[in-house]
């Protein structure tokens, strides 16, 4: 199967989880999603990212965000490493990790990369919108631990830019002066749309304050 891209469908699927069959796209009802994989159970970098990911519970809540991990071990390896994972994080498990024991999930989403390892998955995450579309693709080597600030703020943005009719520059962060789309050139609609006005760097960078979310 081709790569996903950024505005396809995420795949539809059933599977074993540690909290039961999951139907994906039913789970994920009207929330945003990160679909994120791990390369095996009892990993040390999995072990702090699943970690991270719990401690942020809030954080993604906050977002309207929903979280699932996926491995290729089977759901009582992952209930035994939940157990390793709460007690070395300091912290509890309560997002789903998916039992992918027959790679299904897997060659839906292209996370088996044979140059890599013919075997184990590689560090990839999605972020999916409620409409089930692909929005975001990040992929590590199995080797790299993710950055899960640098994914809230991807999450910020496109929640943010969803909505508006803006982008949001390099190294932005939430609360940080915004760009008016470039498509967006009518200066009545300008007023509108931005009521505490914008600088003008150049006539295609417009710099606002960001917009309430």
């Amino acid at each position: 199967m081709p790569s996903l891209r950024l505005g396809d469908t995420a795949p539809d699927f059933e599977q074993d989880s540690s909290e039961g069959p999951i139907r994906f796209h039913q789970w994920l009802g009207d929330s945003w999603g990160v679909l994120f994989s791990h390369p095996a159970d009892f990993t040390p970098v999995c072990t702090t990212e699943l970690g991270l990911t719990a401690k942020l519970k809030d954080e993604f809540a906050n977002r309207n965000v929903k979280v699932i991990a996926l491995s290729v071990d089977p759901v009582e390896s992952h209930q035994r490493w939940i157990g390793d994972i709460n007690s070395t994080q300091n912290t509890v498990v309560d997002f789903p990790i998916i039992a992918d024991a027959d790679r299904k999930v897997s060659e839906l989403y292209d996370l088996i990369h044979p140059n890599a390892s013919s075997t184990l998955t590689v560090r990839s995450l999605f972020v999916i919108d409620p409409t089930k579309k692909v929005r975001l693709i990040i992929t590590y080597p199995a080797s790299t631990g993710r950055n899960f600030d640098e994914i809230l703020r991807v999450i910020d943005s496109l929640q943010l830019t969803e909505y508006h009719s803006v982008a949001t520059p390099g190294n932005w962060k939430d609360g940080d002066d915004v760009v008016i789309v470039p498509s967006l050139q009518d200066p009545e609609v300008i007023k509108q749309k931005f009521p505490k006005g914008y600088k003008a760097v150049t006539p295609y960078l417009r710099l606002t304050p960001q917009p309430n979310r």
